[in-house]
């Protein structure tokens, strides 16, 4: 596997919040955050490991042998979230990369933060 990104900030909620948060991204309710564009589809959950990791395939049909790794650490109830970017076969040109990597950033330290009031 080829990594082609990977980026890691704080999220003001518990790991175990916002793994239940990741495993389920599109759950109805007063936290849904998941909001894709015409070329993403929703993910699945290839490797779970609650609280601390899980792996999702790729959100790209244009890319479907990607995946995404995300870990989680609890940081005194709070959670440093990664995401790391794989490629199975070759990595994006620098255009798709920017792209995917300036989506993940979009949906998880910005969408999926404001859920948690901040």
């Amino acid at each position: 596997m080829i990594e082609y990104g990977r980026r890691t900030r704080r999220l003001p909620a518990p790991p175990q919040v916002v793994w239940a948060d990741l495993a389920d991204p599109k759950r109805e309710g007063v936290r849904a955050w998941l909001d894709l564009l015409p070329d993403e589809v929703e993910p699945d959950v290839l490797e779970p490991d609650p609280p601390t990791h899980l792996t999702w395939s790729s959100l790209w049909p244009s890319r479907p042998d990607d995946k995404v790794v995300l870990e989680l650490v609890d940081r005194g109830g709070e959670t440093a979230l990664t995401f790391v970017l794989l490629s199975a076969g070759d990595s994006p040109d620098d255009s798709k990369a920017g792209h995917i990597r300036k989506r993940m950033n979009q949906l998880l330290f910005a969408d999926l933060r404001y859920t948690y009031g901040q």
